[in-house]
């Protein structure tokens, strides 16, 4: 035999090994900036970024809750809303301009996508925004519960094929934290424009007792609500139409 058959197998310590939903897949750079957004990224973001002291991202969901709406905007706001993943942010700004009572955090690890909010909160003046430019989990772990409002997950990677399933966002251990960050009666929405997401989302959700599908008709989820603004991955859907979930947090009190 061989001395490099003999050479033992290396494996991750169980103390650090993360299962394949509390891992981070996604790209974090694309083209090369322009001047003007680079130069958006070195002066803009770091007034309106949040830094999470000394995260230390193995203790998950477990982490001592360090995050709180007075630590992130400089004055109250009537809500908190959350959206994970906001692509290059023609959603979330669209949504900060018309709720200026709302505080919105984004998160979004793809730089180039920062660079494109950075730019709609320049040029609308936006104070509403804050941004955090790293995995959206972390921001989450960090959270107290019953503190988000709103909680919007649009367009995420669908990850189509079965053996990367567990890479989905929406999935028990994200949607457990979920519920546990929002008020009874918050709403959570998802987007998606592929089958394969739509059809996961309808299996994980349908058993969630923390949640209500506000679906009343057949065509609800098929209808983009007035304050619901297309988005690009809406405009070029693979199947012609998106699907527009809302789900509502239930009261604790309740199991309904």
């Amino acid at each position: 035999m061989t001395d490099h058959l003999k050479k033992p197998l290396a494996f991750k310590q169980p103390e650090t090994f993360k299962p394949p939903e509390h891992r981070f897949f996604g790209r974090r750079k694309g083209p090369h900036l322009s001047a003007r957004k680079q130069n958006l990224i070195e002066q803009l973001l770091p007034n309106i970024s949040i830094t999470l002291s000394e995260f230390d991202e193995s203790l998950g969901a477990d982490q001592k809750y360090r995050l709180n709406e007075d630590e992130v905007f400089d004055q109250s706001r009537r809500a908190l809303w959350l959206e994970i993943g906001f692509g290059k942010g023609e959603h979330l700004a669209w949504q900060a301009k018309r709720f200026s009572d709302v505080g919105i955090i984004g998160c979004e690890p793809y730089l180039n996508g920062v660079a494109g909010l950075l730019t709609a909160v320049a040029e609308q003046q936006l104070d509403n925004v804050r941004i955090y430019g790293d995995d959206a989990r972390h921001v989450i772990w960090s959270l107290p519960d019953q503190s988000i409002e709103r909680v919007f997950l649009l367009h995420p990677d669908p990850w189509p094929k079965t053996r990367h399933a567990r890479r989905r966002f929406v999935n028990p251990s994200n949607l457990d934290q979920i519920a546990r960050i929002m008020i009874d009666g918050g709403e959570l929405r998802i987007g998606t424009d592929h089958p394969t997401y739509r059809e996961w989302t309808c299996a994980q959700m349908i058993w969630r007792e923390d949640f209500t599908w506000l679906a009343e008709t057949p065509d609800d989820w098929l209808n983009r609500p007035d304050d619901w603004p297309e988005t690009r991955y809406e405009a070029k859907a693979i199947e012609g139409f998106a699907t527009y979930f809302r789900y509502r947090r239930n009261s604790r009190s309740s199991k309904s």
